[in-house]
């Protein structure tokens, strides 16, 4: 029946679902329990009646405040779609900013120590993550080969790889190899125990992701290379993998930036990166919430990097699609 009614009257439906919206955001903003200080602060006299009111203030402000989400996506449909995304990023951006401000931070404080956190943390975290992606890189292609493979040894070694990696937890990945190859006599840092942790842990589940762009590409294609007297490890390098990639490089670019997230997880063996850093210099002035916010927006941009390096691949790769 509402398919019948969306065929057969789409302006109406159009229509009331524009309707509906503003009036599920006020809802759900009333349910959240809004504040209506805003406008008391725009509106110096309505203070006293928005206090003596309050279920009506907080209605209020829902549904001003669903108007003007209302208004601002009717006037930036009106833009081109460039302006349309930059619209948007600058608005949000603009609400993140404010709902930091909301919190008293003491800009001083990150002045002083922004600096040494950006020389000191940010490059051990770039340090350990480019090490560990490039070993992770490795290690997924070899296991990805290894279960394709018609060798039932090989293929047992890289499932229980798979298996075990990607079952245990990260953190206790990093306390094991740490704290554990020490009792069988090798003795290692900090630093590459979080390097050979990332490593093993991203690689294993690269190692499906490999696995499938590799499946991805058919068999014809393997078929041909080996017509053409190409050897196996000619028909992969030359044929296979640049045709899988484009199929490769999404997930494992989501992969890169998890990785580089999660490389704040060596903190807890003392390796002085971002996180690290950030605690143990917001606990000098108790200012902690200073700290974690700028940690916060240093690891925000380091992912922004990688995201534009992730989408110049995909569209190097996808070429011959366009």
């Amino acid at each position: 029946m509402i398919g019948r009614l969306m065929l057969s009257y789409p302006g109406l439906v159009r229509h009331a679902a524009a309707a509906l919206f503003p009036a599920l955001l006020a809802a759900a903003l009333y349910a959240m329990g809004i504040k209506s200080s805003w406008i008391g602060s725009l509106m110096p006299l309505a203070s006293d009646w928005l206090h003596a009111n309050p279920a009506l203030s907080r209605a209020l402000s829902a549904v001003l405040i669903a108007l003007l989400v209302l208004v601002n996506c009717k006037l930036l449909l009106l833009l081109p779609r460039r302006q349309q995304i930059a619209g948007v990023w600058i608005e949000l951006f603009a609400l993140l900013m404010l709902f930091f401000y909301s919190f008293d931070l003491s800009f001083a404080f990150i002045a002083r120590k922004v600096g040494f956190l950006i020389t000191q943390g940010v490059t051990t975290t770039l340090y350990i993550s480019a090490i560990s992606i490039l070993i992770a890189t490795l290690i997924a292609l070899v296991g990805a080969i290894a279960k394709l493979t018609g060798n039932g040894i090989v293929y047992g070694l890289a499932t229980f790889y798979t298996s075990l990696f990607r079952g245990l937890p990260l953190l206790m990945q990093i306390y094991i190899i740490y704290l554990g190859l020490p009792q069988v006599g090798y003795v290692i840092g900090a630093v590459p125990a979080g390097i050979v942790a990332l490593s093993l842990c991203y690689g294993a589940y690269m190692t499906e992701i490999f696995r499938a762009g590799i499946e991805s590409i058919p068999r014809g294609q393997s078929e041909g290379a080996t017509a053409l007297g190409l050897s196996p490890g000619q028909t992969m390098a030359l044929v296979i993998l640049p045709q899988a990639m484009r199929v490769i490089i999404p997930p494992t670019g989501n992969q890169f930036i998890a990785m580089l997230k999660d490389s704040s997880l060596v903190s807890v063996v003392g390796v002085w990166e971002i996180m690290y850093l950030a605690r143990t210099m917001g606990q000098t002035e108790f200012r902690h919430i200073e700290m974690l916010i700028t940690a916060s927006m240093i690891y925000w941009i380091l992912s922004i990097a990688l995201e534009f390096g992730q989408a110049y691949l995909e569209r190097r790769f996808g070429r011959s699609e366009r």
